[in-house]
């Protein structure tokens, strides 16, 4: 869609108010409103918003920005009301200069597919963001309360869940998202809502979309929704498994090789190489915050050991068997990321890991099929040459401060803003005196 098809849209869907989005370098959505009646200008000469006190953005003396609209992204939102019918547009972040600003997430992505672009290479991922529904009387507790009781796939004829998760289904169809599947997933309380893969930048864009229809949808039901990666102790987190593929402009997928065992080509296995040689340090955009690294430990169906498998989902990265007849399906299913990231940081890093393998012919080692990672010993996984993830953010961030292939794909600015923001979350975190510490210390020290 160009500025015309746009304004044609808007008019046609009688929007009333267009919402502008964009990120701060954590994944929080901003957003700049503006009446219908503004948009045209918007799309010839942008917005300008003041940018000081965004996180990740400029100094107080640099602190205009001007917002581009990218229109291929408009969309209507479904919950607002029909008189004052909302549409929203994500946007690119611009200098006084001109020029792209370059600590906007979304270009830092962008900035990574040109350069892909250039080996005429599409990187596309399909991510699966799963979340929890709490009752919204007490989800802000202490220990929030799950909304249902259901299990993993779970079906009942009349079930609150499924009610919710269908008008969610609904609303994010209504947005542009081609969702394939929506189920309970393992957890009291917990859901899934699959999406057609695209690239990564549209994907990135869709998984923001998805938190923040959820988020909305499930408000006008009482229900507060939560992507955070552990919000219970003792429980399956919340992860967001993504599956990725390259292909070439004559819509092969580089992916697959009929000749091989696995179907998975040289250009796969090194894919598979390069992000587990960093994945130590691709942890930090992948699984952001502090409570990231409660989800991601033994027992709990979240990877933890470093090593890749075609059937073992105890596996870093899994490739999912292949089906005769479907060489476009071949993938490779990474699987730490959750829903707390930003997606455009998560991409750029998960892309940038891949392009060092394929560049540098890394080979991975061999496959870890059949094997159960979390019950081997230290000292046979040392054997197998099998790591470990990072057991905590401000571990994951050592481990991105030494990294120059990821550094460098996230350019000094946005790299710098992430590292202050995470920083200051762990240095937060640290000086905090929690529940357990009282329940364990309070009498006993």
């Amino acid at each position: 869609m160009d500025a015309k098809d746009l304004l044609k849209r808007a008019k046609e869907d009688r929007v009333q108010f267009v919402s502008l989005q964009f990120t701060d370098v954590t994944g929080a959505v901003k957003s700049v409103d503006l009446p219908v009646r503004n948009l045209e200008d918007a799309l010839t000469d942008g917005v300008w918003f003041d940018g000081s006190s965004v996180e990740g953005f400029a100094r107080i003396q640099e602190s205009d920005m001007r917002l581009i609209p990218d229109p291929n992204t408009y969309a209507i939102l479904p919950w607002s009301p029909e008189d004052r019918r909302r549409a929203r547009v994500f946007c690119d972040i611009y200098t006084p200069e001109g020029k792209p600003f370059e600590g906007d997430p979304r270009g830092t992505l962008k900035r990574m597919l040109a350069k892909l672009a250039e080996r005429g290479w599409t990187y596309n991922i399909g991510p699966e963001p799963e979340f929890f529904l709490f009752k919204g009387t007490n989800g802000r507790g202490v220990h929030p309360v799950p909304h249902d009781v259901g299990g993993y796939f779970d079906f009942s004829s009349f079930d609150e869940a499924v009610i919710v998760r269908t008008e969610l289904m609904e609303a994010l169809m209504t947005m542009g998202l081609e969702v394939e599947v929506g189920h309970h997933e393992v957890a009291l309380g917990q859901h899934e809502i699959d999406f057609r893969y695209a690239d990564a930048l549209k994907a990135a864009d869709n998984v923001l979309t998805l938190k923040y229809t959820v988020k909305a949808i499930a408000a006008q039901h009482g229900l507060i929704a939560s992507f955070m990666p552990k919000p219970i102790f003792g429980i399956n987190g919340s992860g967001m498994h993504c599956h990725q593929s390259l292909f070439d402009r004559q819509g092969n997928n580089l992916f697959f090789d009929p000749n091989d065992e696995m179907k998975l080509s040289s250009i796969g296995r090194s894919f598979i190489a390069g992000q587990l040689a960093h994945a130590r340090a691709l942890a930090a955009l992948v699984a952001p915050t502090v409570n990231s690294y409660k989800r991601l430990v033994p027992g709990y169906e979240a990877p933890v050991y470093i090593g890749w498998a075609q059937i073992n989902r105890s596996a870093l990265i899994r490739i999912p068997r292949y089906t005769e007849g479907r060489d476009k399906s071949m993938r490779a299913e990474l699987r730490f990321p959750d829903p707390s990231s930003n997606p455009y940081l998560a991409f750029t890093g998960m892309l940038a890991a891949a392009l060092d393998g394929i560049d540098r012919g890394l080979t991975p080692p061999p496959p870890l099929n059949n094997v159960n990672l979390y019950h081997l010993e230290k000292e046979e996984r040392q054997r197998l040459g099998v790591g470990e993830l990072p057991g905590s953010l401000a571990e994951a961030l050592r481990e991105l401060e030494q990294d120059e292939v990821l550094k460098q794909a996230l350019g000094p600015v946005t790299y710098e803003a992430f590292m202050r923001a995470k920083k200051e979350e762990w240095e937060e975190f640290r000086l905090r005196v929690t529940d357990y510490e009282i329940e364990r210390y309070l009498e006993t020290a």
